[in-house]
């Protein structure tokens, strides 16, 4: 059995984060390792406290499970620090871990800041250059090239300069696009891919961004080249956003019951 890893953080709503991540997992028949990176108190609502882990406990985790079990590919999510996000980096590095999906999760749907701001050069400097995928929000990709991304052009010319920092690809995702239509891009330095559909009138959409990371990744895991892998991923989101229910009094989570 193929096997994916998430560094991340835990969501005690369960709709983000590790938990998200290895529902995604089970749902494409991949077997999910887990390393945490901070706790979360967090609903629907929001994020009503967080509690960072050591980076020097992070990376034991990630050398037990590598050392051990290995991983076909991984995924990273919330590293809040600069230094969490160095101490990921070299382990990652160490082990010369293959099919890595970065998700820069910088701040939460509802506002909560989830990266400082002094991570963010980490994250570009020595976390990208390791990744085979980068998946930026249009506020990440905004923040991470120093522009305004708000159109298909802003979302290519965004993905053009993340690339310049190193990852093979970079996909600029448009969920938060204004209109009746979204976008995602792929580009790999050379060509651009654009997937166009319709946005799903609901609010149910917690963990999504995390989702979609970790099926790319567990797309990987599986064998599939990044195209496919992004391809099938972007099926999957939108069917758990179609497929979600309400929970809790705020903004849903996606249902990763969905079939691939």
């Amino acid at each position: 059995m193929q096997r994916a890893l998430t560094i991340a953080g835990s969501d005690s709503g369960g709709g983000a984060g590790i938990q998200a991540d290895l529902k995604t997992f089970s749902a494409f028949e991949v077997y999910g390792l887990s390393v945490l990176t901070a706790v979360t108190a967090q609903n629907t609502l929001g994020v009503q406290g967080a509690h960072v882990l050591p980076p020097d406990f992070i990376a034991l985790q990630i050398r037990s499970v590598l050392s051990d079990i290995g991983a076909d590919a991984a995924k990273t999510g919330m590293l809040a620090t600069k230094a969490i996000v160095a101490a990921v980096a070299g382990e990652v590095g160490a082990f010369r871990l293959r099919n890595l999906v970065v998700d820069p999760v910088m701040v939460s749907a509802t506002g909560h800041r989830l990266l400082d701001e002094d991570a963010v050069e980490a994250m570009r400097t020595l976390l990208f250059p390791l990744a085979s995928v980068v998946t930026p929000n249009l506020d990440e990709a905004t923040i991470l090239w120093g522009e305004k991304t708000d159109d298909l052009n802003g979302m290519k010319e965004a993905a053009r300069a993340i690339k310049a920092m190193g990852p093979q690809h970079v996909l600029v995702k448009g969920g938060h696009l204004s209109g009746p239509r979204v976008f995602d891009v792929l580009y790999d330095g050379k060509h651009f891919e654009v997937w166009e559909s319709p946005k799903i009138p609901t609010e149910n959409t917690h963990g999504s961004g995390c989702t979609l990371s970790a099926a790319i990744a567990a797309g990987l895991a599986k064998g599939d080249e990044v195209k496919e892998a992004v391809a099938t991923a972007h099926r999957y989101i939108r069917a758990a956003i179609q497929a979600a229910v309400t929970i809790g009094k705020g903004k849903g989570p996606v249902n990763h019951l969905v079939k691939v």
